[in-house]
C-alpha cells in the first residue's frame, strides 16, 4: 500500500498531528505539506519524509494573516496534480480534502470540519474588526461553494469521533466512517499527587482556558484549600487573534496560584499528567478530545465539559465526572480533593477502559480495511 499523506502545516504538538505521525510512521508514507516547523512540532516528524510544496498567491498579503493563510491553502491544494505513483492519498485537515479535484482515490480522515467556517463561525467573528468580517464572510461563502463541489467526489470519509461524523453530514450530506485514534497510553503514569489540576491544551479562544480558570477561583473559595494550584500548559502559535487570547488568559490568571506553560516538551507534560490532582477539559463542542483519553491513561480522573467528543470517551460518574457549568466543575474539584481513595478508584478505571478500547492496533486494523476499499487494486477491480 503507497500511501501519500496530505495537511496544509505540521507546526504544533496536537491530536492530528499524533495521528498523522503514527500513520506516516506505520505505512513509511511521505507527507506533502505547506508548512513545517520542526522546533514546536512533534521531533518525531524529523524522521518522516516531509515535502514542502505549494505557490504564494498573489496580493494575498493583504489580507489578515488567517485570511491569507486559508487562501494559500485552498489555492495549492485544489490545484495540485500528484505527479507520482500512489495507491491513496490520505487527507487530513481542511482544506488538504481539496487534493480530490485533481486526484482520485482520497480517503479524508475527517478530525473536523473547519469550525471557523461552521459552529465557531460566530465566536470567532466577535474578535475581528469590521474591515475583516467583511474579509473572512466572503473567504467563509466561497469555501463553502468549493467545499460542497469537492467533498462530494472523495471516495471514503472516516471520522475521528461520532460528533466529527454528525457534522460531516449535517455541512456536507456525506456519511462517513467512525475511526477513533488510538493512544500510547505505555508513556503515561501515576507518580502521586501534588495537589494541582491540569489543563493541557493549545492556547486558543474555543479551548475556553478562561472557564476552567473561572471554575477554579470558585474551586478556591469554596474548599479553602489555598495550597492547590491550577496548570494550564498547551502550545502557542504565532498567530496574532492567539496570542491576544493568551494575553487575556494572562491578565485573568494573574495572582490566583494559576500557572501557564507553552510550548513544553513531551516528557514535561506526560510529567505534569503523572502528578496531578485531575485533569480538566473545557473545549467548546470538541471534535475527539486527547486529553480526556491521556488523563485516564495517567491513571487519573478527569473532569470535562459535557459537550462533544468526551461524551463519547469519559463515563460520568466512573471515570470522571461530566459538567454542564464552571460552578459544577468547582464542585468536582473540591469532590475530588477531598475524597482521595475514590479519586484513585476512577483513574485506575479510567486507564482500564484506554487500554481496552484506544489501542493503535485497533485504530490500525480498521484504517487498513478503509484504505483497501479505496486503493488501486480496489479501483481496477471495479
Amino acid at each position: 500500500m503507497k500511501l501519500i499523506l496530505i495537511q496544509p502545516y505540521i507546526s504544533l504538538k496536537g491530536g492530528f498531528e499524533r495521528v498523522m505521525l503514527k500513520i506516516a510512521q506505520h505505512y513509511d508514507a511521505p507527507v506533502y505539506t505547506l508548512e513545517y516547523t520542526p522546533k514546536t512540532t512533534f521531533p518525531e516528524f524529523k524522521n518522516v519524509d516531509i515535502r514542502i510544496i505549494g505557490k504564494d498567491v498573489p496580493f494575498s498579503g493583504v489580507l489578515p494573516y488567517r485570511a491569507s493563510q486559508g487562501l494559500r491553502y485552498g489555492y495549492n491544494f485544489y490545484n495540485l496534480e500528484i505527479k507520482e505513483d500512489y495507491d491513496v492519498l490520505n487527507a487530513h485537515i481542511s482544506p488538504s480534502e481539496w487534493i480530490r479535484h485533481r486526484n482520485p482515490r482520497v480517503l479524508w480522515y475527517c478530525h473536523t470540519p473547519p469550525r471557523e467556517v461552521y459552529d465557531l463561525y460566530a465566536e470567532r467573528m466577535k474578535y475581528r474588526s469590521y474591515k475583516e468580517k467583511f474579509i473572512y464572510s466572503a473567504m467563509t461563502k466561497a469555501y463553502k461553494l468549493i467545499a460542497n463541489r469537492v467533498v462530494k467526489k472523495i471516495e471514503f470519509i472516516a471520522a475521528n469521533s461520532t460528533n466529527t461524523q454528525q457534522r460531516i453530514e449535517k455541512y456536507f450530506e456525506r456519511k462517513s466512517t467512525v475511526i477513533n485514534p488510538g493512544i500510547e497510553y505505555e508513556k503515561f503514569s501515576n507518580d502521586g499527587d501534588d495537589k494541582y489540576f491540569l489543563y493541557p491544551s493549545r492556547i486558543l479562544s474555543n479551548k475556553r482556558q478562561e472557564y476552567v480558570i473561572n471554575a477554579f477561583k470558585k474551586f478556591q473559595k469554596i474548599s479553602k484549600k489555598k495550597d492547590y494550584k491550577l496548570v494550564l500548559a498547551g502550545t502557542l502559535s504565532q498567530n496574532p487573534e492567539h496570542l491576544a487570547y493568551y494575553r487575556r488568559l494572562l491578565l485573568l490568571a494573574k495572582g490566583n496560584n494559576i500557572h501557564i506553560k507553552t510550548n513544553i516538551a513531551d516528557k514535561e507534560l506526560t510529567g505534569l499528567y503523572s502528578r496531578a490532582t485531575a485533569v480538566l477539559f473545557a473545549a467548546i463542542n470538541e471534535d475527539y478530545g486527547y486529553i480526556p483519553l491521556e488523563g485516564m491513561a495517567s491513571s487519573k480522573p478527569v473532569i470535562s465539559v459535557n459537550e462533544g467528543g468526551p461524551k463519547e470517551t469519559l463515563v460520568d460518574g466512573d471515570t470522571g465526572f461530566l459538567v454542564n457549568s464552571y460552578n459544577e466543575m468547582a464542585e468536582r474539584m473540591a469532590y475530588i480533593a477531598e475524597h482521595k481513595s475514590e479519586a484513585e478508584k476512577m483513574g485506575k478505571r479510567g486507564r482500564a477502559r484506554v487500554v481496552e478500547h484506544y489501542s493503535w492496533d485497533a485504530f490500525f486494523e480498521r484504517f487498513d480495511s478503509a484504505l483497501s476499499r479505496v486503493s488501486k487494486a480496489a479501483a481496477e477491480e471495479e
